[in-house]
């Protein structure tokens, strides 16, 4: 029995040598997982210059770069090409580290301030996060002389150590873009509208080579300079961020750009005045012989000007005095079937061209056994630019018979594109049937509560002051029942 136990004892004991010897050769024949090494993000810089590219890059020690995930993408910056350089430091005792940095150059389109986002990068499998920043965009900094520093003075920047690409290795493109004010009329009349817009023309291959520099700031003097202190000025919407295609008098296609605009009612015979406006903005030049990773485009500014803009302005013929415009007539009314006492309504509309603010509801004439309430107003500006609006009235007539409504009222105006004076008359003329009915006239004797009332009241006149004496006494009111509150309080202590 115990020979048999210690055959087993022995036993285990050789397999499980056998067992450790195994494992320790299969993990002696695993390869070693090499460290994925030391990643980091380097800071978003907090401003560059228009020339200078913006740089995101992460630093690697420790290990060769297996992989990483793309730089993102930055509104206001166009991506650039990717560097890389390796760095290596010696180390006590013969050793040496080396040190890995890939940039990601990202090419601004004009100034400003801009916004990295915050974003993440994987390195070799590891997530680094970035907060993101703030970016100041600033103008590009002419090169210092270098031939004027001293002699065995050292130049600091690494750019005029190397060699930065110098402006005549950069050529300026050509370009079709103008800036053009215009407007639909050259003559008008007094209180005849006069659309004026500012317009931007290029050709669509020159988007890359032009972008806009300040632009709100300058949109402010631009907006200053187009008032005119003798008119009534209606501005339009907000313009339009996208552009419209149109084809110009030498027949190339053109993207427009609607930088303000805005219709005139001149409101004196004085002509209207448009200085010469000028628009400044970034145009790049190209380098002559690209080279990869050298920045490819050089900025500078360009002054595009309008030149100057006049409107004539005609005084209106006698007897003056009129609404202005080009207008139509629409009526409308609420029944086909009129009685006496009973209540319809009547709708003058008008539209056409014209200021909709100096377009007045017509004048009413009086007629016995008529009554006209009203109107209600309604504007509206259609798609084309022309106006719509409505004068709504309610009538109740009182005698039956034929009533004419152009009898009532009338819209007499001047129609700038005749030049002649023209009246809007309604059209309708209604048929009243019904006995006639005479308006109640309100009498107090008739009145049961008004006898007993008027036997009450008081036929003493009131000083014009007894309002303030009576706040007086209720000032005085206030004041003692205070007093009695603190005696009570007191007494209560």
């Amino acid at each position: 029995m115990i020979a048999r136990r210690a055959i087993l004892v022995g036993a285990a004991w050789w397999l499980w040598l056998a067992w450790w010897l195994l494992s320790s050769r299969a993990l002696q024949a695993q390869p070693a997982a090499r460290p994925p090494g030391e990643a980091v993000l380097l800071p978003v810089p907090a401003a560059i210059s228009l020339a200078g590219p913006l740089k995101l890059a992460f630093r690697l020690r420790g290990a060769p770069l297996v992989s990483h995930s793309d730089f993102p993408e930055i509104e206001g910056f166009r991506k650039g090409g990717q560097a890389t350089t390796t760095a290596t430091q010696l180390l006590p005792g013969g050793g040496h580290r080396t040190e890995l940095t890939v940039e990601q150059r990202y090419l601004p389109y004009t100034e400003g301030d801009y916004v990295v986002p915050p974003f993440s990068l994987t390195v070799n499998g590891q997530v680094l996060p970035s907060p993101g920043g703030r970016v100041r965009v600033g103008p590009a900094l002419p090169a210092p002389d270098v031939g004027a520093a001293p002699p065995g003075t050292g130049v600091g920047s690494l750019d005029q150590l190397l060699g930065k690409p110098k402006p005549k290795y950069f050529y300026e493109p050509p370009d079709d873009a103008s800036l053009v004010l215009e407007a639909d009329h050259e003559r008008v009349f007094v209180g005849q509208g006069v659309r004026v817009s500012l317009y931007f023309y290029l050709r669509p291959a020159d988007q890359a080579l032009l972008n806009f520099y300040d632009f709100n700031n300058q949109l402010t003097e631009l907006l200053r300079q187009l008032r005119q202190p003798t008119t009534w000025e209606v501005p339009v919407a907000d313009p339009s961020v996208l552009p419209d295609s149109v084809r110009r008098a030498n027949g190339q296609v053109y993207l427009r750009f609607r930088l303000a605009a805005g219709t005139y009612y001149p409101l004196t015979p004085q002509s209207l005045q448009f200085p010469a406006l000028s628009l400044t903005l970034t145009k790049f030049k190209l380098l002559k012989k690209p080279q990869p990773g050298e920045n490819e485009r050089l900025a500078m500014y360009k002054t595009y000007v309008a030149p100057v803009l006049r409107v004539a302005v005609r005084p209106l013929p006698a007897p003056g005095g009129a609404i202005v415009g080009d207008y139509v007539l629409h009526e409308g009314i609420s029944s086909t079937r009129f009685r006496t006492g009973e209540a319809f309504t009547y709708t003058f509309g008008v539209e056409g061209s014209g200021n909709a603010a100096a377009l007045l509801p017509p004048t009413l004439r009086p007629r016995s056994g008529l009554e006209v309430y009203g109107p209600d107003i309604r504007d509206n500006t259609l798609p084309d630019g022309r106006i719509q609006k409505s004068f709504r009235y309610r009538l109740v007539t009182q005698r039956p018979g034929a009533l004419a409504l152009d009898s009532l009222l009338q819209l007499p105006f001047f129609n700038p594109r005749t030049a002649r004076y023209d009246t809007l008359r309604p059209q309708l003329k209604l048929v009243i049937s019904g006995g006639e009915r005479l308006l109640p006239t309100a009498r107090p004797v008739d009145d049961p509560f008004y006898g007993p009332a008027m036997l009450r009241a008081d036929t003493q006149l009131q000083p014009l002051g007894v309002y303030k004496q009576v706040g007086r006494y209720a000032a005085l009111l206030v004041v003692l029942l205070l007093a009695v509150a603190v005696v009570g309080w007191w007494r209560a202590g």
